[in-house]
């Protein structure tokens, strides 16, 4: 597999990438994140006035794509039960799957985009950290919105509570909503396929899945339009620190590969050879294709060079 050579990263030795090493990579970085999620729930109080807050601000901006949606959503369950597949399971499908295709297709951007895409998470872990928001479905029904994910919940696997399987919605964070990740990760495929997909079918779908997602993430009531808004600012901010984090962390790693590298060989019993400064050979070593010297010394030497065996010793000179 060819070498690395991502945008910021000159100067910076690159090695192969191996599967076992770029998995347990991946898997760590999800399972910190998942972690932090659970965490970093905050309290109901404060996510809900979060939420109300930015439902003002969309109103003193005059922006109110949610409300509209969300009814369309809720009324129609060939378009809502659909949309609820989508924000349950690409998230967690699609994104992988453009990972797998740049590690084994597009190597020479794997390294960047994998970088950009966990950096990003971990600002939006952050985000999550300093502002738990709680999503317009969790919101009281004065606010106008239905929860979707509950309403169809018997068409799919997920529970009442979360977009995560039946049962297991206490083990989510459900005010982590601003910001949307579903977004950003949605943004960050669809730049993959735009700009390594070589075919208008993969061009296509990459405008087309951030931009249903958005609509999606918004019609089923999970995430409001500023927060689809702060997940693409995230990822631009993470797009923007990769080649200094990149030249951070990059040194680093190859230290830890040298640590692990393989040690070499110890010298020869018969101890090292000794080359003196006139380039002379050492103890039993033989140069090959010269000409055998004559024990007689009055002797002529062998006709040529070709005469002579590839192991015979060097004439005297």
């Amino acid at each position: 597999m060819p070498k690395i050579d991502a945008p910021g990263a000159e100067g910076i030795p690159e090695h192969r990438l191996r599967w076992y090493t770029e998995l347990p990579l991946i898997v760590l970085v999800y399972a910190l994140y998942s972690a932090g999620r659970l965490v970093v729930r905050g309290d109901v109080a404060s996510a809900v006035d979060h939420g109300i807050q930015i439902l003002r601000a969309e109103q003193y901006l005059r922006l109110n794509a949610e409300h509209p949606l969300n009814r369309l959503f809720t009324e129609h369950a060939w378009i809502g039960v659909p949309a609820d597949f989508w924000y349950a399971s690409l998230h967690y499908l699609v994104t992988p799957a453009i990972l797998i295709w740049l590690f084994r297709s597009r190597a020479v951007h794997y390294r960047a985009a994998r970088a950009w895409l966990m950096i990003s998470t971990m600002i939006g872990l952050v985000g999550f950290t300093l502002l738990p928001t709680c999503p317009p479905r969790l919101l009281s029904a004065g606010h106008g919105f239905v929860d979707t994910m509950a309403q169809y919940s018997d068409y799919g696997w997920w529970g009442g509570e979360a977009s995560a399987p039946r049962g297991l919605g206490g083990m989510t964070n459900q005010y982590a909503a601003m910001p949307s990740l579903h977004v950003g990760w949605a943004l960050w495929c669809g730049v993959m396929l735009w700009k390594y997909g070589h075919t208008p079918l993969a061009k296509a779908a990459g405008v087309a899945y951030p931009l249903i997602t958005t609509i999606v993430v918004m019609g089923t009531a999970n995430h409001y339009f500023l927060d689809a808004v702060a997940g693409a600012a995230v990822m631009g901010v993470g797009l923007l620190l990769v080649r200094p984090v990149r030249r951070l962390t990059d040194p680093l790693m190859t230290r830890l590969r040298t640590l692990f590298a393989r040690t070499p060989a110890a010298p020869s019993a018969t101890g090292p050879s000794i080359v003196s400064a006139g380039c002379q050979t050492s103890a039993g070593e033989r140069i090959p294709r010269q000409r055998k010297q004559s024990a007689d010394p009055g002797a002529e030497p062998s006709a040529s060079p070709a005469e002579a065996g590839d192991g015979a010793p060097a004439p005297a000179r």
